[in-house]
């Protein structure tokens, strides 16, 4: 179906920066939103920020004025710049897509698909 590949992420001090990508690939029909969540350690997965295929975007309040969120359409690519990134941002990231995928029936059908995780640590 869609596969998501991830990059970026990494260690930096607090105050520090870091960028992060994600490609779609796959049968895509046509891609509806793609986005960031964050799982930290003993705690549920939660939205970062989500971009939809027509420029809107979608920040969680504790990420506003600090990260953004980009979207390349012809390379099914999302991006997320996070400044002055806090202790508190340490988690594990992932890449989510939502859109629609060419089936072996000839009609697209929905997909949500999920990358791998990259690891964002932030720390003196």
């Amino acid at each position: 179906q869609v596969q998501l590949a991830e990059s970026g992420g990494g260690s930096v001090q607090p105050g520090g920066s870091l960028y992060l990508s994600c490609t779609a690939s796959g049968s895509i029909f046509s891609i509806v939103a793609m986005g960031w969540y964050r799982q930290a350690p003993g705690k549920e997965r939660d939205l970062v920020a989500t971009v939809t295929s027509g420029g809107s975007s979608n920040y969680a309040d504790s990420v506003k004025g600090r990260f953004t969120i980009s979207r390349d359409n012809a390379l099914n690519t999302v991006y997320l710049q996070m400044n002055s990134l806090k202790p508190e941002d340490t988690a594990v990231y992932y890449c989510n897509s939502r859109g629609y995928y060419n089936s072996d029936y000839g009609l697209p059908r929905q997909y949500d698909s999920w990358g791998q995780g990259t690891q964002v640590t932030v720390s003196s």
